[in-house]
């Protein structure tokens, strides 16, 4: 009881630290909310003192940020966020539509992101089911370029084609059912590709156990078992999928934007943008209190499948040794990657051309030429410089802690929460807030969130290791907590996350290119991935090759990453030992140090 009531504590002082900041922003950045306040409303007027003062008066701001902070704080036990510092209309109305509008587009991606992820593993599911996997290396390859094409790429696609050019659904707007179903598509599909090689990789070990041997030999049909491996499975990855519907609900800001969906987490941005602080903190305080019940209704699924097992300790592990992926996918694609980076560094990625510009691809530009007539294979290669260097350093740093923090799951759980429910928009706002602004803003952006996904599945996994018989074996034999961690739980816990943390490395070079993308990444003429595509996508119609090109590179890493997740040791087979004979126990020699040409006498000893 005293853990729980500690946890809810810890909770609630982490909330309410990240709507207190968030209601600090403007006195954290040493902006005049007033002046953002006036040019919002109106950028014509003129920014005098007397229309600056007529404004803090308005708002109450010569009274400080703390009374303010105090007033709205005071409100919300009626229901009450204030009014809009812009609109003027009350605050709470408005994040709850926006709130409803996000839950909608969440809902339909999910659907989505289900069926993808059950095609990615549809393959594993049905061979495992009929004892077809031994010896079979992972798969996976189209599933990484789909994880790692970039969401608001879809979207512009999809916009684009379907909704403009062949006018099958809607492109923009917010007014139906119809309205959902291509953002809902450049969300799901992504995500659901991620989620279905995170369950990939579980469920060979799960038709592996013991369960599933004597399920095959009963002769139970193939459907059956191929449903309880995925309920084997599943509790592992349900923390994930809470992290996937909390993060999608204020993070998908540029598909919003795109498709002029009017959600949470475009409408935090826009209050963050225009400091509108009563909007910002409630949208901050919707989305941790989701978080909150995300997180408590993925729990009490999480102890409904495999509850009792995980109280008796009757589980079997299921990170065992498989067999090793094919090395030529990796290297095959490692060496076009390098190639297409080779190629393009001598070139100049900063010299203009006027002549060529918008140029189709030639033997002059062989990824054609941008809309000011710069060589797209220049930028795209010195752009990967910077974009793989800084998505190597996060998804290492991601690692470290994910896995730290994840062994002390009480006091990472309500991190990861709070964590999670900030949009990386809206931290890369706080980060450049707090150190300003500069080229390593959107790392620390995405650093700050990029651990939890790794910590909430270390933790999962360690919470069921823990509940294995081997593990319950081990420790009635003596053995102490500091044996059980390094040589039982980590070597059991850090492989899935490891290649989990590998799976990340494009979502996080999505990440920076999203912020790019919404302009608070690189600037120009910076040939950061996100910037060309951002820079490129008005001139998608006109010269596709000028979004291809960095899109292509990107699915060329996601597909990297998958293959190389594959890759494991191989194992080493023991030394066969021949047995000791009689001429061997004379000549104080073992039957293999003989000479191959000596005839092995076996006698008794």
């Amino acid at each position: 009881m005293r853990s729980k009531a500690g946890t809810l504590l810890w909770r609630a002082v982490l909330a309410a630290l990240l709507v207190c900041g968030t209601g600090l922003l403007p006195w954290i950045s040493h902006t005049d909310p007033a002046l953002t306040v006036l040019k919002t409303q109106s950028a014509d007027r003129d920014a005098t003192p007397q229309a600056l003062a007529d404004v803090r008066a308005r708002l109450g701001l010569d009274d400080g940020p703390l009374h303010l902070l105090g007033q709205w704080l005071a409100g919300l036990p009626r229901g009450d966020a204030g009014r809009s510092w812009i609109s003027g209309g009350p605050v709470m109305p408005d994040v709850l539509a926006a709130l409803g509008a996000s839950l909608l587009l969440v809902t339909a991606a999910l659907v989505v992101a289900l069926v993808t992820a059950a095609g990615v593993c549809a393959r594993t599911l049905r061979l495992g089911a009929r004892g077809g996997l031994d010896g079979r290396p992972a798969g996976g390859s189209g599933s990484a370029v789909l994880a790692a094409l970039p969401e608001f790429l879809i979207a512009s696609v999809l916009a684009t084609v379907v909704g403009v050019q062949l006018g099958w659904l809607p492109a923009l707007g917010w007014y139906g059912p119809q309205w959902t179903v291509l953002p809902a598509l450049a969300l799901g599909l992504p995500a659901g590709a991620v989620l279905g090689r995170l369950l990939d990789d579980q469920l060979p070990a799960a038709f592996a156990e013991p369960w599933a041997l004597a399920a095959a030999a009963r002769g139970l049909p193939v459907p059956r078992i191929a449903r309880k491996a995925l309920r084997r499975c599943v509790p592992g990855l349900l923390p994930n999928l809470g992290l996937f519907l909390v993060g999608l609900t204020g993070g998908s800001v540029a598909v919003e934007q795109i498709f002029d969906i009017p959600g949470l987490g475009r409408t935090t941005l826009q209050a963050a943008i225009a400091q509108d602080l009563p909007v910002l903190q409630a949208g901050v305080l919707v989305l941790v209190a989701l978080a909150a019940v995300t997180t408590a209704v993925v729990r009490l699924a999480a102890r409904r499948l495999i509850g009792p097992a995980l109280r008796d300790g009757a589980l079997h592990t299921l990170h065992r040794p498989a067999p090793p992926a094919r090395r030529l996918p990796p290297l095959a694609l490692g060496g076009a990657l390098l190639a297409v980076i080779l190629a393009g560094l001598p070139r100049d990625p900063l010299a203009l051309d006027t002549d060529a510009r918008l140029q189709a691809p030639s033997a002059t530009h062989p990824f054609g030429a941008d809309a000011l007539g710069r060589d797209v294979l220049a930028r795209v290669a010195h752009g990967a410089l910077d974009t793989l260097t800084l998505a190597l350093a996060i998804s290492a740093a991601a690692l470290a802690a994910g896995v730290l923090l994840g062994l002390l799951p009480r006091l990472s759980g309500p991190l990861v929460d709070t964590v999670n429910a900030v949009p990386p928009v809206l931290a890369a706002l706080l980060v450049a807030a707090v150190r300003g602004g500069g080229a390593w803003t959107p790392a620390l952006a995405v650093a700050v969130v990029a651990w939890a996904p790794l910590a909430a599945h270390t933790s999962a996994l360690l919470r069921e290791e823990r509940a294995t018989l081997h593990l319950t074996a081990t420790r009635a034999l003596g053995a102490g907590p500091w044996r059980l961690l390094t040589g039982e739980l980590l070597p059991a816990v850090l492989p899935p996350v490891a290649r989990h943390a590998l799976l990340r490395l494009p979502g996080i070079a999505l990440a920076l290119a999203s912020l790019g993308f919404l302009g608070l990444g690189a600037q120009p003429p910076s040939p950061e991935w996100g910037l060309l595509l951002a820079e490129n996508q008005p001139y998608a119609e006109r010269a596709p090759w000028a979004v291809l090109a960095p899109a292509a590179a990107l699915a060329l890493l996601g597909a990297l990453a998958v293959t190389a997740a594959g890759l494991r040791p191989r194992p080493r087979r023991p030394r066969p030992r021949r047995r000791r004979t009689a001429t061997d126990a004379a000549l104080g020699t073992h039957s293999s140090e003989r000479p191959s040409s000596q005839p092995e006498l076996v006698g008794a000893a």
